[in-house]
C-alpha cells in the first residue's frame, strides 16, 4: 500500500512539473514578457532554462531515475523563481500581493515536498532504477 501511495505521489508531482515544463515551452513569449516585467535578465533564455529544469525534475521523479538530479533541478528552478517572480513583499497592489503570497507559499511547499524525496532509500519501488540497475552512490554521511 505504501509503495503504491508513493508511486501515486510521484506521478502527481512529476506530472505537475512536466505540465509546468510544457507551459514554459509552449508560452515562451508570454512567460518571457512576464519575466522581463519582474526584471529577469535574458527572459527568453530564463524561461527555456526553467522549462528544462522542470522537465528534468518531472521525468526524474516520475520515473524514479536519479532523483537527486531531479531534486537539484527543482531547487535550481524554485528558489530563484519564487524570490523573483513571487516577491509579495514588494507588491503595492493588495490583490497582486495576495496572489504572490499564495504562489510563494505553494512554491515553498513544492520545494519541501521535493526535498523529502532525498530521504527515500533507493531504488524506489516501481522505478526505472529498480529495473535497469543503474549505479547508485552511497549516501554521504
Amino acid at each position: 500500500m505504501r509503495q503504491t501511495a508513493f508511486l501515486a505521489g510521484r506521478v502527481l508531482l512529476g506530472g505537475y512539473y512536466l505540465m509546468g515544463a510544457f507551459h514554459h515551452f509552449a508560452g515562451v513569449g508570454t512567460m518571457a514578457h512576464m519575466a522581463a516585467a519582474h526584471g529577469v535578465p535574458m527572459p527568453e533564455v530564463a524561461v527555456v532554462v526553467a522549462g528544462i529544469l522542470l522537465a528534468v525534475a518531472g521525468f526524474s521523479l516520475l520515473l524514479g531515475i536519479y532523483p537527486g538530479v531531479g531534486v537539484a533541478s527543482v531547487v535550481l528552478f524554485l528558489v530563484p523563481v519564487t524570490l523573483s517572480m513571487h516577491a509579495f513583499w514588494a507588491d503595492h497592489d493588495a490583490l497582486m500581493r495576495q496572489m504572490d503570497l499564495i504562489n510563494f507559499g505553494k512554491n515553498v511547499a513544492l520545494l519541501g515536498s521535493s526535498l523529502m524525496f532525498l530521504a527515500i532509500p533507493r531504488p524506489w519501488a516501481y522505478s526505472v532504477e529498480q529495473h535497469v540497475h543503474l549505479p547508485i552512490r552511497a549516501p554521504v554521511v
